[in-house]
C-alpha cells in the first residue's frame, strides 16, 4: 500500500497532538516519503520538531500562514473549531481535506467514511473537497456490525462504551497520570479535563449533555451509524470514560430481523477485513484494551446469543482508538481515495 502514498504530498494539521503524531507515524509506516509530508500546528507550536518514522524529523509549520495549494491531501486533527475555520480554506485551494473532528460529519454533502464499510461514498468527495472521519467508538462498532448486517438485517443495537482517556487528548492522559500519583500519595485530586476524578473511577459522561439527557458522544454514535451503515437501525448508547490510557471497548447487544447463530457470526467476523476474533472464554481467550494498544485491527470477543430478544447477539469489541479509531482510518481513506479517484 506504500506506493499509493509515495507520489502525493500530505499535510498533517494538529501534528503535535496524540492523533497528529500517530498520523505521521502511520504515513511513514505506509510509505509516504518524508519530503512529501508537512507537519502543521498552531502558531505557538511553530518551530517545534516532531518525529517521522524511525529517524526522520519534521519542523512544525504554523497553520495560520501555510499555503495548502502546495499539498494534495491534508489530514486534519486540530480540534473542531480550528477545522471549521481552516478546512474549507484548504479545500478551496484544491487540497482534499480528511478531517478527524466531528464538525463536518453530519453535513449531507460530505462523505463520512470507514473504508472497509462504505468506501464507495468517496465518490462524493468533490462536493466540498472534504471527507469526514467518524467517531472512534462508531468506527470499531460498525466494523463489527457490517458483516453481520449484510447477513441478517440489524434492527436495534444497545451499546455501552468504555473509552480511554486518550480520546480526550494529551490533557486527558496527563490528568489520569497525575491523579493516580496523587491518590497513591494520599494527596488531593483536582479534576480539570474531566467533570469528575478519573483515576480509579469511571465517568458516565463524554462530551456535553443534550436536551434529551444523552451526551453528544452518545448522539454521535446514533446518527453516524445511520449515515454510514443504515438509517433504519435504532441505536441507544451509554458512553463511559474509564481509567485506561489507550484503547476503547464496546459492549454491543444486537437485535436482528432474522436468526443468526454465534457460530455464523464468528465465521463472518473472522473473514471480515480489518477484524480479528479472540473468543475462547474458558481459557481466558478474550481481548482487553491494553492488548490492542498499537494494533491496527478491531478485535471481537465473547460472541454469544442474547436470549432477551427473538434474534439477538452480544459482542465485546476492542480497538486502539488513536489508530483505527482516528489516524489509521484517515490514512486508509487517503489510500482508497488515491487508488479509486486520484490515480497512482
Amino acid at each position: 500500500m506504500g506506493s499509493l502514498l509515495a507520489k502525493h504530498k500530505f499535510a498533517v494539521v494538529g501534528a503535535t497532538g496524540n492523533v497528529g503524531r500517530c498520523l505521521l507515524s502511520i504515513l511513514a509506516e505506509r510509505g509516504a516519503p518524508i519530503e512529501n509530508v508537512v507537519a502543521i500546528a498552531s502558531d505557538r507550536s511553530a518551530g517545534r520538531q516532531v518525529s517521522y518514522g524511525e529517524k526522520g524529523v519534521l519542523n512544525v509549520q504554523p497553520l495560520s500562514s501555510f499555503d495548502f495549494s502546495k499539498v494534495q491531501i491534508a489530514l486534519f486533527s486540530p480540534g473542531g473549531t480550528v477545522s471549521a475555520e481552516y478546512a474549507p480554506k484548504a479545500a478551496s485551494l484544491g487540497c482534499i481535506v480528511i478531517d478527524n473532528t466531528s464538525h463536518f460529519r453530519m453535513d449531507a454533502q460530505i462523505p463520512l467514511v470507514i473504508p472497509e464499510i462504505n468506501g464507495d461514498a468517496l465518490v462524493d468527495y468533490k462536493n466540498k473537497n472534504i471527507i469526514a472521519n467518524p467517531n472512534c467508538s462508531t468506527i470499531q462498532l460498525l466494523m463489527a456490525l457490517k458483516p453481520l448486517h449484510d447477513k441478517s438485517k440489524i434492527k436495534r443495537v444497545v451499546v455501552c462504551t468504555y473509552q480511554s482517556v486518550s480520546g480526550a487528548g494529551k490533557e486527558g492522559m496527563d490528568e489520569l497520570m497525575g491523579q493516580t500519583k496523587a491518590i497513591l500519595m494520599n494527596m488531593p485530586t483536582n479534576p480539570q479535563k474531566f467533570s469528575k476524578p478519573i483515576a480509579f473511577n469511571v465517568i458516565p459522561q463524554i462530551d456535553v449533555f443534550m436536551d434529551d439527557g444523552a451526551t453528544k458522544e452518545e448522539w454521535k454514535m446514533t446518527v453516524e451509524t445511520k449515515k454510514i451503515l443504515d438509517p433504519t437501525i435504532e441505536v441507544v448508547a451509554t458512553c463511559v470514560r474509564v481509567p485506561v490510557f489507550i484503547g476503547h471497548a464496546v459492549a454491543a447487544h444486537i437485535e436482528f430481523e432474522s436468526s443468526i447463530s454465534n457460530v455464523e457470526a464468528t465465521k463472518l467476523l473472522r473473514n471480515a477485513p480489518g477484524m480479528r476474533v479472540i473468543d475462547d472464554p474458558e481459557n481466558y481467550g478474550f481481548i482487553t484494551p491494553i492488548e490492542v494498544a498499537g494494533d491496527d485491527s478491531v478485535y471481537v470477543s465473547r460472541i454469544r446469543q442474547d436470549k432477551t430478544v427473538a434474534h439477538g447477539l452480544s459482542l465485546w469489541i476492542a480497538a486502539d482508538n488513536v489508530r483505527k479509531g482516528a489516524a489509521l482510518n484517515a490514512v486508509q481513506i487517503a489510500e482508497q481515495l488515491i487508488k479509486n479517484h486520484l490515480g497512482k
